[in-house]
């Protein structure tokens, strides 16, 4: 049974995957054929071909890689820089190598060009349509991850500690800085007791007040005791119906005081207990708030994305230990939606809705990564776009000459980098997640 859910978890979000680009190539396509552009070709996937069929003038197919697809729309690179010329020009043969990749890339962009195509070629439209054609995708996986993470948090409920006590710690066991990311041991005869278990804490306990404060929440529960010393505490809990007194003596120890540094320890008042997870149904704001935080990490991975890589590498060599944080392949995503799934003791609509909340974050990378301004990404054909028409908003302005369209043709070599750091870099990701994978374990 364990195999098959895994398996199972590992179709879901494969399938979740799929959807999600065939939903950012629609973004492309949709306002693509909304605005009369050619579009040849909508694909999902890579390499050799499955499954197509022809619509019209646009073949649909899926491919045997699901790593990605595209939406072919014809006049992405203009014909030459001149931009009074159209695609019929003829032109001498160039000689240089950026040159020549340039060429090669007219000719294969116009091969099936017909004079009825002239108008609808995708340079040929307004500025601010090729914006919308090209923005369109990653609105997709944007407005696509806050709704998955609005279902999940909003319909089904995150766990949030309450203030009700579902254990009671055996003893105090300090962290340092060296085992802060390391797993929590058992107690030994040398460990004290902690001050939950000789004050008489019981699970059900429901805490009421601290010193004579109320406390309506975890952190606020969390925020007295740590704040405690090692000074005598009065702490009223709510026990089977009636209120009763306790007075604990806090220890202060050494705990991780912020959940993403988990190295970095400070000194707190303890108690020792361990609080009840209860589902609740957040709002809006919630899901607002996880958006933001979400998207300020993913601009801090993307931007620290060099040396993740490297590190994942090392781990992949046996050189370090693999950083449960970093970045990881498909290879890796689909293996954690197999653990996600296969994990029996967690209840099958809490597996369930982790997978979709993996998927919500895969769209907001995959959202927040194509805005990248640089080719071959969304963000580059939008950066060419917004110089070119800024660059003749100025000389309109300067009352010189219109400079012409940008000729995309000339960023080839930089697409050709790109595309090569983008190779490197999966393969780094998938290699270090077959042989030291991320695992929940």
């Amino acid at each position: 049974m364990t195999v098959l859910l895994f398996v199972l978890g590992v179709l879901v979000f494969v399938v979740g995957l799929l959807g999600s680009v065939a939903l950012h190539e629609a973004g492309h396509l949709v306002p693509g054929k909304l605005f009369r552009v050619k579009v040849t070709q909508f694909m999902i996937g890579f390499g050799r071909t499955l499954w197509s069929r022809q619509r019209g003038e646009t073949e649909y197919g899926l491919k045997a890689i699901p790593l990605g697809g595209y939406c072919k729309l014809v006049g992405m690179v203009p014909p030459n820089a001149d931009a009074g010329a159209t695609a019929t020009m003829v032109r001498s043969r160039p000689t240089g190598m950026f040159a020549q990749l340039a060429s090669d890339a007219r000719d294969a962009e116009y091969e099936h060009v017909d004079p009825a195509d002239h108008g609808r070629l995708f340079y040929d439209k307004p500025w601010w349509q090729r914006l919308v054609i090209l923005g369109s995708g990653v609105a997709i996986n944007l407005v696509l991850a806050f709704g998955l993470f609005a279902m999940t948090f909003m319909g089904y409920g995150v766990y949030q500690a309450t203030t009700t006590v579902s254990g009671v710690s055996e003893c105090v066991i300090a962290v340092t800085a060296a085992t802060a990311d390391q797993p929590q041991r058992d107690c030994t005869p040398d460990d004290p007791a902690s001050p939950a278990r000789e004050a008489g804490f019981r699970s059900g306990d429901r805490f009421v007040s601290i010193n004579g404060e109320p406390v309506r929440t975890w952190s606020q529960t969390q925020r007295a005791i740590r704040g405690n010393g090692e000074r005598t505490a009065t702490v009223v809990v709510e026990r089977a119906g009636r209120e009763v007194t306790l007075r604990p003596t806090t220890t202060v120890t050494t705990q991780v005081t912020d959940a993403e540094k988990p190295t970095e320890v400070s000194e707190v008042g303890f108690l020792g207990v361990v609080p009840t997870q209860e589902r609740e149904r957040q709002d809006l704001g919630y899901v607002v708030t996880v958006m933001a935080d979400g998207t300020w990490q993913t601009l801090k991975t993307i931007g620290t994305l060099p040396a993740r890589v490297w590190d994942a590498g090392q781990a992949a060599l046996g050189l370090e230990e693999r950083d449960p944080n970093g970045p990881m392949s498909v290879v890796g995503a689909g293996r954690v939606a197999g653990e996600l799934a296969s994990e029996e003791r967690v209840p099958g609509l809490d597996r369930f809705f982790a997978i979709i909340t993996l998927l919500a974050g895969l769209n907001l990378f995959l959202g927040l990564v194509n805005l990248v301004p640089l080719p071959p990404f969304d963000g580059g054909q939008m950066a060419t776009t917004l110089y070119e028409t800024v660059r003749r908003a100025l000389a309109r302005l300067r009352g010189r000459p219109d400079p012409g369209g940008v000729d995309a043709a000339k960023l080839l070599p930089v697409t050709y980098v790109m595309a090569s750091v983008i190779l490197v870099v999966s393969v780094v990701l998938v290699v270090a997640d077959v042989l030291a994978p991320i695992s929940l374990s």
